[in-house]
């Protein structure tokens, strides 16, 4: 078997974008774009809204693996509740996180951290160039099992 072969999913990663920022969810669309990948993307723009598309909740659910990259400032539901409500979930609960946030406060990555996020990362360091935590992303997608 090829490398190339071990790195095949019969279903694709679909990245979910979970984001109040236009801008930001723009951004990170066009890395993807930019980068060649095909994987497919879902957005939200707060945790409830994401919680709806995660539980199919009046809308088509994500099929199959998916990865979230979440902010934590977004309003109605931030990203700490959602990752609460992800977390005490059977069907949910195996979600992998990923945070792109403003926030460099320690209290928020201790609080990410102990909701079992696969990382953090600020989007001031990111700065516009998305790519670099897209890449990151992309490399996690293709080298990490996911759970079914």
């Amino acid at each position: 078997m090829t490398t190339q072969n071990l790195n095949m999913r019969e279903n694709p990663v679909t990245f979910f974008v979970v984001d109040d920022d236009e801008i930001d969810r723009e951004t990170i669309l066009r890395s993807m774009e930019e980068m060649g990948l095909d994987n497919p993307v879902r957005t939200a723009r707060d945790g409830e809204e994401a919680l709806a598309i995660l539980k199919g909740h009046g809308v088509e659910p994500i099929r199959g693996p998916y990865l979230i990259l979440l902010d934590l400032n977004m309003p109605r539901m931030n990203g700490i509740e959602l990752l609460e409500e992800i977390r005490k979930d059977p069907e949910l609960h195996r979600a992998i996180v990923f945070v792109l946030t403003t926030s460099n406060a320690e209290n928020d990555r201790i609080a990410a951290y102990d909701r079992h996020i696969a990382g953090y990362m600020l989007k001031a360091r990111a700065g516009l160039e998305f790519e670099r935590v897209v890449q990151l992303v992309h490399q996690f997608d293709r080298n990490v099992e996911f759970p079914i």
